[in-house]
Order: structure tokens, then C-alpha cells, then sequence
């Protein structure tokens, strides 16, 4: 394969110098075996860079790489089915050379047009995929790359199949205009009938991702994956600078700016990225040959496992620790060595793959979620979290949500929604943000959307107040239909130092506060607010962490068994009277 166009050539010649009676002559290197980065500028040899993923060894840059090649990195070998390979467009604007400039990018690239769409398997797991391919006409989409994207969604939406397109794009196709920029509309338009029919889209984000592309296909994913550092945006950087003389900051509209602020669920290196999305495709119930041998084909819990699981001790109810005060559990809930939602995560679950962001302003680091198993299941795991270290705990805010947590949390769970998967979350915060930033974004709009979409949520929510669960903040996470607590977590309106202060003018009086709350588990469970105490040790830490996971995964097999079998008229009745008693 041709890498002109990713590397400049290193210019190295011999010369013949004159020694006495003959000529040394330096070896010369072989043609096309050495290269030179565009990026860094050092001297690499080619084949070194084909056979790893196209990055140079030395900087640790991206080049591009061609859309069947890139095919080749992503789909099982003699599988790939190619879709409407020879689809050209035309000229509708009649636009002065643009037949030729057409013409010229076909004998470059030897492909009819800038994308190449058909169906193919990884790791064994049917899909269909689309690569766009920046050496036509920067990838621009006119009407025969929309057609052709358009194309396979319809197909993909026939066939009950994922689709992922690799997105690499200057935008709209300027020579064909108003043409060009209905392809925006006709692309989206086709993935949301492929969404209502409840089928997984992954776009995937590649350098450069910009203009028209950027604003439909681009930017519609289930899941939003980016190679590091690739240039996404609407408007290009430079059209930016020329056009209001705005001064940008230092890594703007790459991957890692977008991650930051809430538009991309991942950045997954080259290398990674076959196995990151055969994991993505299993976790949403696309199964390959392999793994269904391997798992059975089901996700459901087998009737042995919930047998042996529901014979275990009933835990609702009980307290232990009869001579701890509130103010007492109060203090537990708060220590700074107190297991985080984290821990909880990666001692009950496995394959978790972390989704960022809200798709409109940011990733909120107080708030942690994404997919994972659970005895096989797919589910769908969202924490509250405030880290067990000092520099961890201002990391993540103390764990105080601000409104793009919550708006993360909420687009994870109509994410669940969309694919069945229960929902489970992890409350821990002494309370949600209040700062002028939290106001000024819509903290109780925010909080107020979670209500009313968990409300009408078709799939089973569970919550477990692990530490804090505090005011409003906790509830926008704890509206589903069970509760519980550990047994020296806290949950109430407000803490006990805003409780003695609103009240009592005095917030020297939060012991006595907490007592008046009655904010303990044991509490609550009295006034039925929740349905179960998890027990804890006496000195709980991430070291016995085990001690309460071994006492919660029974329950958590117990609760799914049960909520998963109800139907949606069931399960949303019943949530809607657990709430109604009130």
C-alpha cells in the first residue's frame, strides 16, 4: 500500500568521495524503506509503521489510514461484503470542474467515492460499517456518500444489525451545495428509524471530523468513540480565527476537549479499538458464534443460580450496631476511607466500560457511569462518587453532582431504555452543587427531568445508598423501585449543619439534628422508605469491602429475577404507588 500521502520522503542519496586509489560509496537506502513523520519530523521505516496500526514509533502520532486498510484492522479476514461500490454522484450545481477534480480523486484513490459502506463480522459478530476516506476530496459528503451511509443504515435497520461508521470528514461537499447539505438531514433521519427499532449505533471519530458530518451522522451515536487527538468540530479551527479573529486555546476541538466537555464516551487507541467494540457489540446483545457457545446465548439468570441465591439470609431489616447514635452514622457515611461508587463497581461487575459526558456541556467527574455485566446480564451501573483520598475528593467535587452529572445519569438510563437493560445506582453525595455555575446551567431542571424520566423508565431501577445520600441531590438517582442502605449510610432532606441552621439558627447542633432527622437505614426502614438494610462491618473499608459485595449480589440476583419477569405496565404501576404512599 502507497503511504504518500502520511509520510514526506526522506531525501538520502549516496555520494562518491575520491580516496587515493579508489571510491568509498555510502550504502544507499533502499527506495520507499524510510519515511519522514509530517508530525514529528523523525525518520521512520514504513513497514515499521504499517505493522503498528500506522502510528510512528517515535512521537507516538496518528496517521491516516485508508478506508480498506482500515477494514482490514477491524473485520474478521474474508468477511467484509462490500455495498454499492460503484455509486457516483453527479454535478447538480454544474459546478466548473468539478467532473474533473471528481475524475482525479477516483484515478488517485482508485474508489468511486470518499466512503466505503458494506457488512462484515468481528470477532464473529455480524455488522455493518462504514469508512470514510480522507484522501477523496477531504471526505467530503456530497450526495453519493450520504446515499451510500444512507443506504446501509435502511439495510442495517432491515437486518436487525449495529452499524459503525468511522467518521473522517471536511463537512458538506461545497461544489454541491443545498445537495450536500440535505445529506445531513437524510443520514440522521435514517438513524433514528434504525434507533427506534432499537438497534446499536457506534460512531466512531477519526482526524479530522468537522463541518456537516460533525452535525448529523458524526455526532448521533449510542456510543461516541475518538482516536486521541483527532480534530473534532463543527466549525474548523482555522475558519474560526479568520472569520471573529478569536485566539484559540491550546488543544481545542481535539478528542480530548470533547471528552472533557461531555460530547465523546471514549477515547480508544488504534490498537485497542477492535476489541473495545467487540466488547461494546456483547454488551448489547450482539453475539458471535464464539461467544454464544461460550455464554450460553443468554443473558438471563439460570433458575439453578437464582435458586442457590435467593436461599441466602434475608438481610432486609437488620442493624447491627444498636449502640451507634445517628450523629455516629453520620460520621461513618462521611470517612474518607469508606468504599467510593468505584469500588463497588469493579467488585460486582464485570466488563465495565466507562461512558462520559451529557452531550451538551460536560463530564462531570462526581458522577460515574456505563454498561456492564452482572452475572452474565448486561446492565447499565451509575455511581455517585467521591473518591477515598484528599486529592480524589476534589477531583470529584466531594461528590457533588453538578446539573451535567445528573444529565449524564439520565441520558445512561433512556440509553438502558432503549437496549432493556436494568439500571443500577450507587447514591453517595452529601448533596448536589450549589454554586452560581450549578444555577446558571439548570442544577433543578436537571434534578426535576430525573424525576419525571425515572418515573416512566421501562426497565427495573435500583438504588443503594452506599455513604451520603443528601437531599435532592441523592433522590435524583434513588427514584426507582427499590431502595437500599448500607447500614451506616444516611439519607435526608439536607445535612444535619443546614438542618440545625435553618431551624435552630446553629449548626453547632447537628448531633442533636441528625437524631431529631431520623436519617438512619433502620430508621427509614421503620417508615418503609426503604426495603432493605445491607449490614456492614464494624470498621468498613475498601480492605472488607467483600464482606457487604458477598451480602448485596444475592439481593441484586433476588431484585432483577423478580423486576425483570414483571411486565412495563406492571413494573411502572408498581413504582408509581411505591412513591404515591408517601
Amino acid at each position: 500500500m502507497k503511504l504518500e500521502n502520511m509520510f514526506k520522503k526522506t531525501k538520502i542519496s549516496s555520494r562518491g568521495q575520491s580516496h587515493g586509489f579508489g571510491r568509498n560509496l555510502r550504502p544507499e537506502v533502499p527506495e520507499g524503506l524510510l519515511r519522514k513523520c509530517n508530525k514529528c519530523g523523525g525518520a521512520i521505516i514504513a513497514e515499521d509503521v504499517k505493522a503498528g496500526y500506522y502510528i510512528c514509533p517515535k512521537c507516538g502520532g496518528y496517521f491516516r489510514v485508508h478506508a480498506y486498510r482500515r477494514i482490514q484492522m477491524i473485520i474478521d479476514e474474508g468477511t467484509f461484503e462490500e455495498w454499492d461500490k460503484d455509486l457516483v454522484g453527479e454535478n447538480p450545481m454544474h459546478y466548473r470542474g468539478y467532473k474533473e477534480k471528481l475524475a482525479a480523486a477516483q484515478e488517485k484513490t482508485k474508489l468511486c467515492e470518499a466512503v466505503v459502506t458494506g457488512k462484515g463480522k468481528i470477532n464473529g459478530i455480524e455488522t455493518v460499517i462504514g469508512v470514510c476516506d480522507g484522501r477523496f476530496l477531504m471526505a467530503s459528503m456530497g450526495w453519493a456518500v450520504g446515499e451510500k451511509i444512507t443506504r446501509a443504515i435502511e439495510r442495517a435497520t432491515r437486518e436487525k444489525l449495529p452499524v459503525i461508521l468511522y467518521a473522517c470528514s471536511g463537512g458538506a461537499r461545497m461544489q454541491e451545495g443545498i445537495t450536500s447539505l440535505m445529506q445531513m438531514a437524510k443520514t440522521s433521519a435514517a438513524l433514528e428509524r434504525h434507533s427506534e427499532a432499537g438497534l446499536l449505533y457506534i460512531s466512531f471519530l477519526m482526524e479530522p471530523t468537522t463541518g456537516g458530518v460533525t452535525a448529523s451522522f458524526g455526532m448521533l451515536g449510542d456510543v461516541i468513540l475518538a482516536e486521541p487527538g483527532a480534530l473534532i468540530g463543527f466549525a474548523g479551527p482555522r475558519v474560526i480565527e479568520q472569520t471573529i479573529r478569536q485566539k484559540l486555546p491550546k488543544g481545542f476541538q481535539r478528542a480530548e476537549f470533547l471528552v472533557e466537555h461531555g460530547f465523546v464516551d471514549a477515547i480508544v487507541k488504534r490498537e485497542d479499538q477492535r476489541s473495545v467494540l467487540t466488547q461494546i457489540l456483547r454488551l448489547h446483545g450482539y453475539q458471535g458464534q464464539e461467544a454464544s457457545s461460550e455464554n450460553g446465548g443468554d443473558d438471563s439468570f439460570k433458575a439453578s443460580d437464582v435458586q442457590e441465591m435467593t436461599e441466602t439470609e434475608d438481610t432486609a431489616g437488620v442493624s447491627r450496631h444498636q449502640y451507634l447514635t445517628a450523629w455516629d452514622r453520620v460520621q461513618l457515611s462521611r470517612k474518607i476511607d469508606r468504599p467510593s461508587g468505584s469500588d463497588y463497581i469493579q467488585e460486582l461487575f464485570t466488563d465495565f466500560i466507562e461512558l462520559h459526558g451529557d452531550r451538551n456541556y460536560g463530564d462531570d467527574q462526581a458522577v460515574i457511569g456505563g454498561i456492564a455485566r452482572f452475572h452474565g446480564m448486561p446492565v447499565t451501573v451509575i455511581a455517585q462518587e467521591k473518591g477515598t483520598s484528599t486529592k480524589e475528593n476534589i477531583k470529584r467535587n466531594f461528590g457533588m453532582p453538578m446539573p451535567e452529572g445528573y444529565r449524564k445519569a439520565l441520558r445512561l438510563m433512556k440509553q438502558a431504555e432503549k437496549f432493556k437493560r436494568p439500571v443500577i445506582c450507587f447514591v453517595d453525595t452529601p448533596g448536589a452543587f450549589c454554586g452560581i455555575e450549578a444555577e446558571e446551567r439548570g442544577q433543578g431542571e436537571a434534578i426535576a427531568k430525573n424525576l419525571w424520566e425515572m418515573a416512566g423508565l421501562s426497565v427495573p431501577v435500583l438504588s443503594i445508598v452506599i455513604g451520603e445520600g443528601g437531599s435532592g441531590g441523592a433522590l435524583a438517582l434513588a427514584a426507582g423501585d427499590e431502595v437500599w442502605m448500607l447500614e451506616n449510610s444516611v439519607y435526608s432532606i439536607l445535612s444535619p449543619e443546614g438542618f440545625a441552621s435553618i431551624l435552630w439558627k446553629d449548626s453547632s447542633k447537628a448531633h442533636e439534628a441528625a437524631e431529631v432527622m431520623k436519617l438512619t437505614a433502620a430508621d427509614l426502614y421503620r417508615r418503609e422508605i426503604i426495603e432493605q438494610i445491607i449490614p456492614e462491618p464494624e470498621e468498613f473499608c475498601q480492605d472488607n469491602l467483600n464482606e457487604v459485595t458477598e451480602r448485596l449480589e444475592p439481593q441484586i440476583v433476588r431484585f432483577l429475577h423478580t423486576y425483570m419477569r414483571l411486565t412495563e405496565e406492571e413494573l411502572l404501576d408498581r413504582r408509581y404507588q411505591r412513591f404515591r404512599k408517601f
